[in-house]
């Protein structure tokens, strides 16, 4: 793709958090242009206009012309979604994600190119690195815990990116990431598993995104944290990953393989 051809771009949810911040990133990069706009049925922005192109529900129509569909929704609208999308790559952000979920998108990926990611920020996706790296290097008595912090509107918990944290930290020990995770302690009265990697979920306010994965011995505490300071990073990184699935062959990628980590 030449300098003076931008990469034509359609956004699901575009009156949402995500979607306007996504309008924003690309109306200042001239690498891309907006094509396709869609919102959901009934939604009070149906026929406006964001970002000069008007909002429809037609996901068909709003990425016929798109090199690429960016989707930050919920997992049913994003299934539905990717089942009529026209665009050659799709880069998913949608978080919340069920095994029925995972495994329609896996399969959709036969068809175009997608891009999954719980989380699209740089530093995000080299503190999952960083994590699995610790755990490969400290031995099982170092307890391994992940602490997320949101906004009061986030719905799903543990958020996508605390669950890729700690698969991250799963892989690192050789461990199957769906034995190792421990959700929820209200419930029980026994000791701490060895090998367990436990979850604590904050909801409060405005809060961006903040991410703690603690290693702690008997004597001493690693920590590796993450916050997000502005929304716009995730946008960046949601381009960055269309811009790399330009031409890109049907397959389901990650960041990993955006950033070659």
């Amino acid at each position: 793709m030449s300098a003076a051809t931008p990469l034509s771009i359609a956004i699901a949810g575009a009156a949402g958090r995500m979607g306007q911040a996504l309008i924003a990133s690309l109306a200042q990069d001239a690498r891309f242009r907006l094509v396709g706009a869609t919102e959901r049925a009934g939604s009070p922005a149906l026929g406006s206009d964001i970002g000069g192109v008007r909002v429809t529900d037609d996901v068909r129509a709003a990425s016929a012309a798109a090199d690429a569909w960016i989707d930050f929704t919920t997992p049913d609208a994003t299934l539905v979604a990717l089942a009529h999308c026209q665009a050659p790559a799709a880069i998913i952000g949608t978080t919340g994600l069920g095994a029925a979920h995972e495994a329609a998108l896996a399969d959709a990926a036969h068809r175009i190119a997608i891009v999954r990611s719980g989380n699209f920020s740089l530093g995000v996706n080299l503190l999952a690195a960083l994590v699995k790296q610790a755990a490969a290097k400290l031995g099982p008595d170092w307890d391994i815990e992940i602490t997320e912090a949101h906004h009061r509107r986030k719905v799903d918990a543990p958020s996508g990116t605390a669950l890729m944290l700690g698969e991250a930290a799963a892989q690192g020990r050789g461990a199957s990431a769906f034995g190792a995770f421990v959700l929820n302690r209200t419930n029980t009265s026994e000791p701490r598993r060895e090998g367990s990697i436990g979850f604590s979920v904050i909801r409060a306010g405005g809060i961006i995104g903040e991410h703690d994965v603690r290693f702690v011995s008997d004597r001493e505490v690693l920590t590796l944290s993450h916050a997000a300071l502005d929304r716009g990073l995730f946008a960046d990184g949601a381009l960055a990953a269309a811009l790399w699935a330009k031409g890109k062959p049907p397959a389901l990628y990650s960041m990993t393989d955006v950033l070659g980590l």
